[in-house]
């Protein structure tokens, strides 16, 4: 290698972005949504600085079901890169504490989460053991476990974007959406409007001053204010982390919580029948998703209260 290769390697590799996306593609294969995701970058940069990294030699490029990934090019681990990859991987071992690279790891192991959850493929540990498994998904799960529920008016409380929202909106009679951006709530409706969905009121707010009058729906996902008697309360959360990450760039207030949290804020609520459980984890991703749920308890008619006193 000249001068002048030198060089032009050397402004390659001294681009943080650049080293990232290497750091992240020496682990698994991905596509431009995901590699944008993870490294918090505009779509156009991650793809610029693929492009630059696959000119050199360093990514290759795979279609795949109709879909584009990168990958590490084998000739990065072949003699003549050896070296070089070798160092770098010595430097990616330094810098795992570094609160950036700490926060790609997370969001990669996010990614690799939502792939296993959407049952593109089941089964074995190998890609090529892989078993495929035709159908199945949470999504199909959750439409047909809704048929089994009555009618019911639900509240979807922090509903983001609305996806859950709109699952929610197929088995329910009417759905109260409620988030604090007004940004996020237009996509949500954008969503909703596509997906031709007329029975989701979708409302800006914040969580602990609802817009919604005391006992109007059965099932909410975080207030037993709202919540008639006998209905129920369900609380999707994370469990406590350190991912400090998530409030700059999710706008997340906590860092999850504690199972002992959890249970106390459904005792203090008043709910009853309390459950706490694990409902989504996966070895290395440092996020663990709780569920707890609480029932309100059923109030005595004036009428009965007379009754009992006489």
């Amino acid at each position: 290698m000249d001068v002048r290769q030198a060089s032009a390697l050397y402004r390659l590799l001294g681009d943080e972005a650049r080293l990232r996306l290497l750091r992240v593609l020496g682990r698994e294969r991905l596509n431009v949504t995901e590699l944008t995701g993870i490294l918090g970058l505009a779509q156009s940069g991650v793809s610029r600085h693929l492009g630059l990294l696959k000119e050199a030699g360093f990514v290759v490029e795979e279609r795949d079901a109709g879909y584009t990934y990168y990958r590490l090019s084998p000739a990065m681990t072949e003699d003549a890169q050896q070296p070089l990859w070798a160092a770098l991987q010595e430097q990616f071992g330094r810098a795992l504490e570094d609160p950036s690279v700490r926060a790609d790891e997370a969001r990669l192991q996010e990614v690799l989460r939502l792939r296993k959850e959407n049952f593109d493929t089941h089964g074995a540990d190998t890609r090529e053991a892989r078993q495929l498994v035709p159908g199945r998904s949470w999504a199909a799960w959750s439409r047909a476990l809704g048929l089994l529920l009555p009618p019911l008016r639900v509240a979807d409380l922090g509903c983001g974007e609305g996806y859950l929202t709109i699952e929610a909106s197929r088995w329910a009679t009417r759905v109260i959406a409620v988030d604090r951006s007004e940004a996020v709530l237009e996509r949500a409706r954008a969503l909703g409007r596509r997906r031709r969905v007329s029975n989701v009121l979708w409302k800006r707010g914040e969580l602990e001053k609802l817009p919604i009058k005391d006992e109007t729906v059965h099932a909410v996902a975080e207030a037993a204010r709202i919540t008639v008697p006998g209905g129920r309360v369900l609380i999707l959360d994370l469990r406590q982390h350190q991912q400090e990450w998530v409030r700059s760039k999710l706008g997340d207030r906590s860092l999850g919580f504690r199972e002992a949290q959890l249970k106390r804020m459904l005792t203090a609520a008043g709910l009853r029948d309390t459950r706490i459980g694990v409902g989504s984890r996966k070895s290395g991703d440092p996020f663990t998703v709780l569920v707890a749920a609480g029932t309100k308890p059923r109030t005595i008619p004036p009428s009965r209260k007379r009754d009992s006193q006489a």
